[in-house]
């Protein structure tokens, strides 16, 4: 496993993790593909391509896919974290807030910095044995377009370190 982990670029098994998880649990995020772009434990980005799976009618990416595109960036970010501690730690989002402010015609990158605020979280779950919330923020581009932010996004996660 180690050498495996030596040849296969971080984003590819990112990626293919996700893509995993989604055909095993979620349908609709394996259907859409994302890919991981770029990775750190402070920063992840998600691209969500433009395509026939991903437009709505007006030739834009539907906001649904957006929407999976946030979830990811900010999800995955998480996961990572949260298996580096090696404690079972379950985790949702409790609520999800969207800016829209234009349409994106390409594909759509989705960043998410959060990665100490994350780290402290999983920390905090740990540590109390409770259940802890905080907001996280995506910021979806489509620099194909331009850099002005295609949308933002809000989403609280929830984290509980499951019982024993």
């Amino acid at each position: 496993m180690q050498i495996l982990n030596r040849l296969i670029p971080e984003t590819l098994r990112s990626t293919l993790y996700l893509r995993y998880f989604g055909f095993s649990k979620i349908p609709l995020l394996f259907y859409v593909r994302p890919s991981v772009v770029e990775k750190s434990d402070q920063h992840v980005v998600i691209r969500i391509p433009l395509n026939r799976r991903t437009k709505n009618h007006h030739g834009s990416m539907y906001f649904a896919a957006l929407s999976i595109g946030a979830d990811c960036s900010v999800g995955l970010l998480a996961v990572e974290l949260i298996k580096l501690r090696e404690e079972k730690i379950h985790f949702i989002f409790r609520d999800f807030n969207a800016e829209f402010y234009r349409r994106a015609h390409a594909d759509v990158y989705f960043r998410c910095d959060q990665g100490k605020e994350i780290t402290a979280l999983v920390e905090n779950a740990i540590a109390n044995k409770q259940r802890v919330e905080m907001p996280l923020y995506a910021t979806a581009t489509a620099p194909d377009e331009n850099d002005e932010p295609v949308a933002r996004f809000r989403l609280t996660l929830s984290l509980k370190q499951a019982d024993a």
